[in-house]
């Protein structure tokens, strides 16, 4: 039981302030100086220079349709194209980490240390470069096979991991059972764990679409041409062109109009698998 010099304890001093008083208080102030620095910035701010160096309609009306049909179009080509190979060597990277065989683990551990150090800009510049250690050698598809091995290499390193705790969150009976039942190894792997660890991990995976989606900007150090140019490149050309700044902000609405919806699809994914536990 609780005695009455303890009750008197908890509760606040005759004249003072009850904790949830005070939060309210300290809330209240810091939205109070939210709200004096928007007002501060927007009188300090130069609205009209503003309207004509990041929101000119007419040199953002010049850069469409050229914007939807030429550079998103060629970004979700490198995104898509990228995160296909990224999935398939992934989970052979995730399969080897689970190997019983030593070499193949040691192999994939190597391979996803070093491409999680490394930038992916360092990735790219090492793909262009590529024909100086192999004479002739040229990657498939030209900017297009190289910006797809550029995303592919750097999204598998991570994708494996992903994969990899998929895997091992998978209950080991469902290999028993199938192995029980007399199916081979290989079969269980790709009928029965891999499609349960691949939906237990579509959150973090649909998460790794939208981080590869915005690496596609990488892509013009590949030196694209005007057929080829993405997202990122085609704003910094017409800003250029224009002398202003305006297609850079129009470019950067252009991801949030993919990345946003994405990284709302996943956040809804991974609340119901959590309401699922």
């Amino acid at each position: 039981m609780t005695s009455v010099s303890d009750q008197q304890t908890a509760l606040p001093r005759r004249g003072g302030l009850s904790p949830r008083k005070r939060q309210r208080i300290s809330r209240g102030i810091q939205y109070g100086l939210l709200v004096v620095v928007v007002i501060v910035l927007a009188w300090l701010a130069d609205w009209p220079a503003i309207r004509q160096s990041f929101l000119n309609a007419d040199v953002a009306a010049k850069g469409l349709p050229t914007l939807f049909t030429v550079a998103l179009r060629n970004t979700v080509i490198y995104t898509l194209t990228g995160y296909v190979l990224g999935f398939a060597f992934g989970m052979l990277l995730a399969l080897m980490r689970q190997s019983s065989v030593a070499p193949y683990r040691w192999i994939a551990a190597v391979y996803v240390e070093v491409f999680r150090g490394l930038p992916a800009l360092v990735i790219f510049l090492m793909i262009v470069s590529l024909p100086l250690a192999f004479p002739g050698f040229q990657v498939p598809g030209q900017v297009y096979g190289q910006a797809a091995l550029g995303l592919g290499l750097v999204s598998a390193a991570y994708m494996a991991e992903t994969f990899r705790a998929g895997l091992q969150a998978v209950p080991k009976g469902q290999m028993e059972a199938a192995r029980s039942l007399g199916m081979p190894y290989m079969r269980a792997m790709v009928s029965i764990v891999i499609p349960q660890a691949v939906r237990i991990v579509i959150p973090p995976l649909t998460n790794e679409l939208v981080l590869l989606f915005k690496d596609s900007s990488l892509v013009l150090f590949l030196g694209v041409t005007a057929e080829q140019v993405e997202l990122a490149k085609f704003g910094n050309d017409q800003s250029s062109t224009f002398a202003n700044p305006t297609p850079i902000l129009v470019s950067g609405l252009t991801y949030l109009l993919i990345t946003i919806p994405l990284g709302y699809a996943a956040r809804r994914l991974e609340a119901r698998q959590g309401a699922a536990r």
